[in-house]
């Protein structure tokens, strides 16, 4: 049996879904990254903002980035080895994972990509296992719900 992977993602946790010979496997990865930056200073009620006070945008902006990247990466080396994976989760994650996932060759990997909300992981791991086995059935996936077999490579607008 090839090795079937999804991921569900957001900026701060992915949680991987591996399904292969030895059974199922799930693997979370957290991020160090605590949220996007946000200019921080005195309360305009409580007195003056001096620009000294706080980092330049920028240079947070960078910091957000180097940790998304580091966080990408990590998720990548740990899901190289899957001959098919669906990537799903809510907000920019998915589609950010997706770029890391072409840039680093393994692209044509990724069998969908679809937006989903936070779910617990045996939730993630129904899904997964739910697409992989629509995926073999005639008549697709097995539930009623919409979007639920993730069919095709979608992303939001």
């Amino acid at each position: 049996m090839k090795v079937k992977a999804g991921i569900w993602i957001d900026h701060r946790r992915a949680v991987i879904v591996t399904l292969d010979d030895a059974g199922e496997r799930i693997t979370g990865i957290t991020s160090h990254v605590e949220k996007h930056p946000e200019r921080a200073g005195d309360s305009p009620m409580k007195g003056s903002y001096e620009a000294m006070q706080v980092p330049a945008d920028d240079s947070r902006q960078r910091a957000l980035t180097g940790e998304l990247t580091r966080y990408y990466d990590s998720i990548v080396d740990a899901i190289r080895t899957a001959d098919g994976l669906i990537l799903f989760g809510p907000g920019e994650a998915k589609g950010e994972l997706c770029k890391r996932f072409e840039d680093a060759g393994l692209g044509g990997r990724i069998l969908a990509v679809d937006a989903a909300d936070k779910m617990s992981e045996r939730q993630i791991a129904a899904r997964v296992r739910e697409y992989f086995d629509g995926a073999r059935s005639p008549k697709g996936p097995r539930s009623g719900r919409p979007n639920a077999g993730l069919q095709g490579k979608t992303t939001e607008s």
